[in-house]
């Protein structure tokens, strides 16, 4: 038997093989099937090749900039963009069509001076002689300009100082509850409707041309709660006869207020029509401005006897 050296010795020896490593650059994976093309698509969408070889995108490059550079998504944004117009557009439109916004802002284009006039017409309107609203090219002209132009301003901000006034009431005589307060002006607010709607209704059945709105309806009827802040003031500081007095000085001044305020409303249209000033029609509209007018003292008394004791 020969020696384990010497047959060692014998046979050729073969050349031992070196695994070269797959991550060596230039080198690809022998596993692999396909060639690697990531890299150029990657370029092409401005994505760095990272260290690796391999071409994908680094974690450096942000998502936003990645989200940003793709057409198909600036093309989604614009056209979001353009929706998001044409909705708001559409929602402008609706909205002035059931609240006309643009007609509010004339009815609270008030100042200081206007204020302290409309409240001194309110309150002592034997003097005044001129009540014919002031137009400037089939416009009339903002409130703050003409005395006798309606608003808004006044009758909201006195609807605000009832109910905060009747509270006051309530608490002087221990019987203020959140629940009540609500009722008297829920209360407040529901005669006001149904008065507006009773107008209108009654100026169709008559069917009366006139230039008042359902705004200045609201704006004329709102003026009776000045009136109600003072009687219930005056009845908080002097009982009940100064309750009386300044109240029943209120309901006359917004009787003559109301009467010579809606004439040229109502009245003045029939005039200019030619509607005979005895004539039935006409009857029906004196009726109505008178009806109106004298409704406010009651509802004056109604919404306020119960506030002073």
């Amino acid at each position: 038997m020969h020696p384990a050296g010497s047959a060692a010795a014998g046979t050729p020896r073969q050349p031992s093989k070196r695994r070269i490593p797959v991550s060596h650059l230039g080198m690809a994976d022998p596993h692999q099937l396909f060639d690697d093309t990531s890299s150029a698509q990657s370029q092409g969408y401005g994505a760095q090749r990272g260290p690796s070889g391999l071409g994908y995108p680094t974690a450096s490059a942000s998502p936003q900039a990645a989200f940003l550079a793709d057409p198909v998504s600036n093309m989604a944004m614009a056209y979001g963009s353009s929706l998001a117009a044409q909705g708001k557009e559409l929602v402008d439109k609706n909205i002035d069509r059931f609240i006309p916004v643009t007609k509010l802002k004339y009815y609270f284009a008030v100042d200081t001076l206007y204020v302290g006039k409309k409240l001194g017409l309110l309150f002592f309107p034997y003097l005044h002689q001129d009540w014919e609203v002031q137009y400037q090219q089939d416009t009339p002209v903002a409130p703050r300009f003409d005395v006798n132009a309606p608003d808004l301003y006044i009758p909201a901000m006195a609807f605000i100082t009832y109910v905060l006034v009747a509270g006051l009431a309530l608490g002087t005589q221990d019987r203020f509850s959140p629940d009540l307060l609500g009722l008297q002006a829920s209360s407040a607010l529901a005669w006001l409707t149904l008065e507006v709607l009773a107008i209108l209704l009654s100026l169709y059945l008559i069917t009366v041309n006139t230039d008042l709105t359902t705004i200045d309806l609201v704006a004329f009827l709102g003026y009776k709660y000045v009136g109600m802040i003072g009687g219930i003031l005056m009845g908080l500081l002097f009982g009940k006869i100064g309750y009386y007095l300044v109240l029943g000085w209120c309901c006359m001044s917004i009787f003559v207020f109301m009467i010579r305020t809606l004439r040229l409303k109502i009245l003045a249209e029939a005039a200019a029509e030619g509607v005979p000033v005895r004539g039935a029609r006409n009857q029906l509209r004196m009726y109505l401005t008178m009806a109106v007018a004298a409704a406010q003292p009651l509802l004056m008394y109604w919404l306020t006897f119960h506030l002073v004791r």
